[in-house]
């Protein structure tokens, strides 16, 4: 699926008519929306993507948001039903939207490397640049929105397997190095983690760059060489993968070019989430991953997959989200990846999902018009 707003439609439809949505309990959205509203003010305007929707777009509803306290679900959805209009994302290749999910993992790492801890997370190399079209070489994809610098010339960036094997070492780059390099693989799928230093102090990651080459999913792979069956495909199953064929770990894992750099995040409340791509903190079961290059942080997104009922009690899967997040991954209008928490529970949540889903955006009523 491209960016462009050419491969879909945005069909107006009603609350009424929203399955689900009269079961739903919004309620927790509201501190979000606030602190959205403090990114977009006092800080930078979200990047608008290609379907056209703005921060600017999106204000009238947060500000209304400022001061709404809601006294019950109902009067949650209420705000919601006052202040925008749903429309229903349809693909014009007539396939269903898809959801997974991500987590925050806890990972037990070291300040100083030794036999034990050998594998690093590292901070952004001051030769990585951002690309755009004025500065991007002609041999290089337009997918490319990073490369490196280097004595006057601009090209990619060496890939996962190049950093693996040294490029970036005697550079001080290490936030801190864990004891596996799966670990550290899926922590890059993730964006985000948890650190557990061996004094007991708790850090926190999150994404800053990547090195600019495409995602490639290894469970794809996996599935493609007959390794793991495709109706078996989750981050669970890969993981047993890779500890029962070690000798092979670098061979599967190089498959993936991508390579994530990270920032120090400040924890001030250790119970609030990853502070991800939108510059605010994630709210569990209601932040949702999407397509930066067509969509725009912030904006409320209903999903509901009837398929996926472990995150809900054994119930479907129908929740407002905010887009609050991307991911190399995350590629078309109706393709996104639910935020199921921090820790390993919540690993365990996200790695079985896989599961079709219908996508509703909500625009506020000033936009809404330009959709009809």
């Amino acid at each position: 699926m491209s960016d462009h707003a050419s491969d879909f439609v945005l069909q107006a439809i009603s609350f009424d008519t929203l399955e689900g949505w009269k079961d739903d309990d919004p309620s927790g959205l509201f501190e979000v929306m606030r602190s959205c509203r403090r990114q977009i003010t006092d800080v930078k305007p979200y990047r608008t993507g290609s379907l056209g929707l703005s921060s600017e777009d999106l204000l009238p509803l947060l500000a209304a948001a400022e001061d709404f306290t809601p006294s019950s679900p109902a009067s949650a959805r209420g705000f919601f039903e006052t202040h925008c209009r749903p429309f229903l994302i349809r693909r014009k290749d007539g396939n269903s939207g898809f959801v997974t999910a991500f987590y925050e993992p806890d990972i037990d790492v070291s300040e100083r490397p030794d036999e034990i801890f050998r594998f690093p997370f590292y901070r952004r190399p001051d030769d990585l640049i951002d690309l755009d079209d004025a500065n991007r070489p002609a041999e290089l994809d337009k997918a490319y929105a990073f490369g490196r610098l280097h004595d006057g010339r601009v090209a990619a960036y060496p890939d996962r397997r190049a950093i693996d094997q040294g490029f970036l070492e005697g550079r001080g780059l290490e936030i801190a190095w864990a004891k596996s390099k799966v670990d550290v693989f899926f922590v890059h799928v993730q964006g985000a983690a948890r650190l557990r230093y061996e004094d007991g102090r708790i850090g926190r990651i999150t994404y800053a760059a990547k090195a600019g080459h495409p995602f490639s999913a290894i469970g794809k792979l996996l599935i493609e060489r007959g390794e793991i069956d495709r109706a078996e495909i989750s981050m669970q199953a890969i993981r047993a993968w890779l500890a029962r064929n070690p000798e092979r770990v670098d061979e599967v894992l190089w498959h993936n070019r991508s390579y994530i750099f990270f920032r120090d995040a400040p924890v001030a409340d250790p119970k609030a989430g990853p502070i991800a791509a939108a510059k605010v903190p994630l709210l569990a079961g209601r932040s949702l991953a999407v397509d930066r290059m067509i969509h725009t942080f912030g904006f409320p997104f209903f999903i509901r997959a009837e398929s996926l009922t472990h995150l809900d009690q054994g119930r479907p899967f129908r929740r407002l989200m905010l887009a609050l997040d991307t991911g190399s991954a995350i590629v078309g209008p109706a393709r996104g990846d639910i935020f199921t928490g921090s820790g390993d529970m919540a690993g365990e949540r996200a790695g079985t999902v896989r599961n079709d889903a219908d996508f509703v955006i909500l625009i506020p009523n000033a936009a809404a018009g330009r959709f009809d």
